[in-house]
């Protein structure tokens, strides 16, 4: 614990020089007018349940009162950058109801990944949208939502995102933790860390891609501790020595570590091959572990908690689902209190550890460069 007090501290002092250093008092604040965000059910808002089937109860129940697609009770980290940006929560680009694309679009779907996989939704919940499938959808929308608004009526381009927003906004990726859980499923590390140049330049096509097309400032989020995550601890015969000291599969999470070690690499090479970008990696690892690290200390149980669930025994039931144990039915049901727990089902996070994180990485302290991301298109 003392290690995570150290470490926090030195990324807070070093936040704040290195803040200065650019000269952040000098920078007007972006004027995002969208965001576009791609990625998988971390960033999710709807997506996956026009793509397949509705998130059910309980999910949506501390913020929204109902389901509204996110695998979470309530907000996620996307919903609060949007916020703090003043703009509305995104809208999911296969909603066909209610939707509203003036400020932006969301093409994040539950268990998408970077990499095209051969496995399918019905047999482990990997999802046909991986990321260059969102990046052809992103590339159909602005032709058509273009062409659409330079031919209606002005009060028909009320819910249509205007043309020259399109090179103003801000271009999110939340995207890569199912390429990692692929490559612990199929249990082959020399097969793994062979594909991640390969998955990286996957997502630096997508950014190139962007580019391309006029997109300008990047928000790239590196994968969280997988390790950590409360499934992966009940669902494994566990011995002592496989934990580090917050209680995390180390083997995991080295998978995590070496992707996102890459993906940094990556990054910074995007920036001397797009000169006009400003990109920001985000070190999502280390906000998460940093929460993880001090649950108790930041109001929350132990991290390992899941609210959402029945974890006993050996019997599990997932999030919201129903299930006969020996004649008698188990419903799968939330926690009294959500927003204690920084796990909701075991995989997503609550809406309070969502917060607790969005408020973290929105003042810049685990980005690179450290800029918050009101000051995200400036390149230093």
């Amino acid at each position: 614990m003392e290690n995570v007090k150290v470490f926090s501290i030195i990324i807070a002092v070093f936040s704040v020089l290195s803040v200065e250093s650019v000269g952040l008092k000098d920078l007007k604040t972006c004027n995002f007018g969208a965001v576009y965000n791609f990625g998988d059910s971390n960033s999710d808002t709807g997506g996956g349940s026009a793509a397949f089937w509705p998130a059910g109860k309980p999910c949506g129940e501390t913020f929204f009162g109902r389901p509204v697609g996110r695998g979470c009770d309530g907000r996620l980290i996307i919903d609060f950058i949007a916020e703090h940006l003043g703009l509305p929560h995104l809208s999911p680009y296969l909603d066909s109801i209610g939707t509203s694309f003036r400020y932006g679009a969301n093409f994040a779907i539950g268990g998408s990944t970077i990499r095209p996989q051969n496995e399918s939704m019905s047999l482990n919940g990997v999802s046909p949208f991986s990321l260059d499938i969102q990046i052809v959808q992103f590339d159909q929308f602005k032709d058509r939502t273009g062409h659409f608004y330079n031919r209606s009526y002005p009060r028909h381009r009320r819910n249509l995102p205007r043309p020259e927003d399109f090179s103003k906004a801000l271009y999110i990726f939340d995207i890569g933790q199912n390429d990692i859980a692929a490559g612990l499923r199929k249990k082959n590390d020399s097969a793994f860390h062979a594909s991640v140049p390969d998955i990286v330049d996957q997502l630096a096509k997508a950014v190139q891609n962007l580019y391309e097309h006029g997109a300008r400032t990047f928000w790239v989020h590196n994968t969280g501790p997988i390790g950590c995550l409360p499934v992966s601890l009940h669902y494994h015969d566990i011995k002592p020595e496989e934990l580090d000291e917050q209680g995390c599969l180390k083997a995991q999470n080295a998978y995590s570590m070496e992707f996102n070690r890459q993906l940094k690499s990556r990054v910074i090479k995007l920036r001397e091959e797009l000169p006009h970008a400003a990109l920001t990696y985000v070190d999502i690892y280390a906000a998460k572990y940093e929460l993880i690290g001090n649950a108790k200390k930041q109001g929350f149980v132990e991290a390992a908690n899941i609210c959402c669930g029945f974890h006993e025994d050996e019997i599990q039931v997932y999030c919201g689902h129903k299930q006969n144990i020996n004649g008698t039915e188990i419903y799968a049901g939330s926690c009294e209190n959500p927003s204690d727990f920084i796990s909701w089902d075991g995989v997503h996070y609550t809406e309070a550890a969502n917060r607790w994180v969005a408020h973290r990485i929105i003042n810049g302290s685990f980005s690179d460069p450290p800029l918050p991301i009101n000051h995200a298109c400036h390149i230093p």
